[in-house]
């Protein structure tokens, strides 16, 4: 999580010393939260931010860069926690306080963008995921091109919001081509051509095509134990998945309920 630097005169008052210490306190907390919802614990880690948000609305305003981060991850914190309707209202309120703050085609804009049509999705909005993804990524392409991560993410994003929405072939030819763009640029041991790889894997797997499924994941598998290790969480996930590529409903990308 990315917070801010300022220069500080070589002479504090207690009080600008003791304004610091807040500051670095409510980075802390930031940070903590987010190793929180890495390692699944994301209900945990929704307090803290809570805190860290007041906290950042109360010394720096609602409009700093720090709080619109902390505000943000939040609202990521509470849909991973399983609270979608809360989620999405607050990743909605979000990208409205960044798009007026920052503009609509800034890059933290466009983050909260991205985030908030993947929370579509997980919702159950299929077609607003659809709209948001397509904005976020057409805006991408035009200012990164096509292979950066960010647009190689955003590509993903829409081509799951496809395959929410019951078009599986058409987010499977949206797949193929991001991967081939990703391995290209960053070649195959790259956490985005990986990650690219398995949800091809995971479409092929879902239409049915087993064998092709099995080939794509083994490939997706030896290359992130290649990259992270064979113990990896990630890499024995794509094994597994590997294992019951003959099993479509396992790689059905729901829709989740609507809100």
């Amino acid at each position: 999580m990315a917070w801010w630097s300022r220069s500080e005169s070589r002479r504090e008052t207690s009080g600008a010393r003791r304004s610091r210490e807040d500051v670095r306190e409510l980075a802390a907390r930031n940070a903590d939260a987010a190793s929180l919802c890495a390692a699944g614990r994301a209900p945990e880690a929704v307090p803290l931010l809570e805190q860290a948000l007041a906290g950042c609305r109360s010394a720096l305003g609602s409009d700093h860069p720090a709080t619109l981060t902390v505000a943000g991850n939040l609202g990521a914190a509470v849909m991973a926690a399983g609270r979608w309707r809360e989620g999405v209202d607050l990743m909605t309120t979000n990208l409205a306080e960044r798009t007026r703050v920052f503009g609509d085609d800034d890059p933290r804009t466009l983050t909260a963008g991205d985030a908030l049509a993947t929370a579509y999705r997980l919702a159950g909005k299929v077609d607003e995921a659809l709209t948001l993804s397509g904005r976020v990524t057409a805006e991408r392409r035009r200012k990164l091109g096509p292979a950066h991560p960010d647009t190689l993410t955003s590509r993903m994003g829409m081509a799951l919001a496809r395959a929410a929405a019951g078009d599986v072939e058409s987010a499977l030819t949206l797949l193929k081509a991001a991967l081939n763009d990703a391995e290209q640029a960053h070649g195959p041991r790259h956490p985005h051509t990986i990650a690219l790889r398995s949800n091809v894997a995971g479409c092929q797997a879902l239409l049915g095509r087993a064998h092709e499924a099995v080939a794509t994941f083994e490939r997706a598998a030896a290359d992130s134990a290649a990259l992270r290790g064979r113990p990896h969480p990630e890499t024995v996930a794509l094994y597994e998945d590997m294992a019951n590529a003959h099993s479509p409903d396992r790689f059905a990308i729901a829709a989740g309920a609507t809100v």
